[in-house]
């Protein structure tokens, strides 16, 4: 669990850093409350008394998928319509993730857990960059523009 939150939390915190309306607590609570989630779901059987000769089925993944379907409702509380645009797409599917982290780390794949965060991190912060020194030179707006455009062939 407390993976879970850790991991959650690394990608609200960036989240909230740039001012997204889901930050570092929200994020933080949906991994933690994934991670529970799937502990409860593999855990269960244990805590129940069954007979010796009781026949037992347990399908892990039902508590699992209802989770994926109840973060898409989380994730639809951040989403705005703006004209013909849509904001908070990107804080949305980080809502996600971290559910799916928190389910991870909850089901003991903490390699998994960890590289799924790593890689969340190096589209928010890094591919973010990339896109804003994009954004800026369709606009104009930067004299290293004349490079990135020479670099693509364009004037």
């Amino acid at each position: 669990m407390g993976a879970a939150a850790g991991l959650g939390a690394a990608i609200g915190f960036e989240r909230q850093w740039i001012g997204r309306p889901a930050g570092t607590r929200t994020h933080l609570i949906v991994a933690l409350a994934s991670a529970t989630f799937m502990l409860v779901s593999t855990q269960f059987v244990f805590f129940q008394t069954y007979g010796k000769d009781d026949l037992v089925i347990v399908d892990t993944s039902r508590i699992a998928a209802s989770v994926v379907s109840g973060v898409g409702f989380l994730g639809a509380g951040v989403l705005f319509r703006t004209g013909i645009g849509i904001q908070g797409i990107t804080t949305a599917a980080s809502l996600w993730l971290a559910a799916a982290i928190g389910l991870a780390a909850g089901g003991g794949m903490y390699e998994l857990a960890v590289a799924a965060t790593g890689t969340a991190l190096f589209a928010l912060i890094v591919l973010r960059r990339l896109k804003g020194r994009r954004d800026t030179c369709t606009r104009g707006e930067s004299s290293s523009c004349s490079r990135m455009t020479a670099r693509r062939g364009k004037p």
